[in-house]
């Protein structure tokens, strides 16, 4: 989205807001299915922008959702929930049955307890759901998923659950992967792994739910190019695996990053010991980019004004409305003729910044959220949230 776009859409939005470019949400999405092919399936995880979900590319087969929230946003949208892989290191009782009740299309296990929990609510329902087993991680583990020796154990006695069909694995390490090197050697393993399944266990895994954790680089002048190297380098190994079983490729930040615009209004501009402060209506409590500490590194900012900039370009530090040093946005980011009244606008804002913010510290407001697409126009999904609909205690 250009500036002047932007400058158009602000009076409808205000500040503090968020902008979701669809058309620019859809051309990442296309850009990935071409690298990877059509062999290998794309799942977008709804945690990096729930938003986004009401406007789902065709391009994505499924949609991972990690809670019960998440779950609610599919089902207030109309989403497709056979394409719904429902996972999530905390599932009970209750978030299984409301799943079950759904009819999601694929649960995952991260311990016995969820599989036992899927199955139970299979049987109750007479139904059968299919069920991946993540498999932890093979650099040392975590909490999420289970050893190899569980998994192995599980898909032996697979016939002690009749309400689940284990019809693969789930493996996820982390995210921020700037090589093809690590998402290579975790490829490698999963074909090892699927081979010696079949080899001891006499079992074929049919299906594999892969988050490949690629990175975006929201600090750089090169992005686009620099990630679309990111996504060569790694479509043909994960083509490979995509040979030994149905792939399906897991990710939110990668899909959703380039297609955010975070707005913010300077309402207030000083100079303390040399240095120009410029304090905006927003803050770290709404804008969060990975990587980023105490703005020690600068994002692609947008400046709109009113009139014409005049004079010579200025650096400037960019501080929010939170009552903490930490609230730096940005240092040293220089402007020409920055002044109250103006608007700032943070790109590559589309993952996780909305959901991941401290959003409710010094009750300040939820901003404006809103979607965009040149053959729909704009529309307000949310309208500011104040403080007194969020945290005043009722006497």
């Amino acid at each position: 989205m250009d500036i002047n776009k932007l400058r158009e859409l602000l009076p409808a939005v205000g500040t503090p807001s968020y902008i979701f470019d669809l058309d620019e949400f859809e051309k990442r999405a296309l850009l990935v299915k071409k690298y990877f092919g059509d062999t290998v399936g794309m799942c977008f995880s709804i945690k990096a922008n729930p938003f986004l979900l009401g406007r789902m590319p065709a391009c994505f087969d499924k949609i991972e959702v990690c809670s019960p929230g998440e779950l609610t946003v599919c089902e207030r949208t109309g989403a497709d929930m056979s394409t719904v892989i429902f996972s999530g290191v905390n599932k009970g009782f209750a978030d299984v049955e409301r799943a079950a009740d759904d009819n999601v299309g694929t649960f995952t296990a991260e311990s016995p307890l969820h599989l036992k929990l899927v199955s139970d609510a299979g049987v109750r329902r007479g139904k059968v759901f299919p069920l991946l087993l993540r498999v932890t991680d093979i650099k040392g583990g975590s909490q999420f998923g289970m050893s190899e020796e569980t998994v192995f154990d599980l898909i032996r006695r697979r016939d002690e659950y009749q309400g689940v069909e284990i019809v693969g694995l789930h493996y996820f390490t982390g995210t921020a992967k700037r090589k093809a090197k690590p998402i290579e050697k975790e490829c490698d393993y999963l074909i090892d792994l699927t081979a010696r399944i079949k080899a001891e266990l006499g079992f074929t895994v049919q299906r594999i739910e892969y988050g490949t954790g690629l990175a975006v680089d929201y600090f750089s002048d090169n992005a686009d190019a620099e990630e679309e190297e990111r996504l060569a380098s790694v479509a043909p190994k994960l083509k490979e695996l995509a040979e030994v079983a149905e792939l399906t490729v897991e990710m939110g930040r990668f899909f959703a990053a380039p297609c955010g615009y975070y707005l913010t209004k300077v309402v207030d501009a000083k100079t303390n010991f040399d240095i120009n402060y410029a304090i905006v209506d927003g803050g770290m409590n709404q804008l969060k980019y990975n990587g980023q500490l105490q703005g020690m590194q600068i994002p692609e900012i947008l400046h709109l004004k009113d009139s014409e900039p005049e004079g010579e370009e200025q650096p400037w530090t960019l501080c929010g409305s939170i009552c903490t040093t930490a609230d730096v946005l940005a240092r040293n980011a220089v402007f020409t003729d920055l002044e109250i009244g103006d608007v700032l606008v943070f790109c590559r804002t589309g993952a996780y910044s909305c959901m991941e913010g401290i959003s409710t510290f010094l009750s300040r407001e939820l901003p404006v959220i809103a979607e965009y697409s040149e053959k729909e126009g704009l529309r307000i999904l949310r309208s500011m949230l104040f403080s007194d609909k969020l945290n005043t205690p009722r006497r």
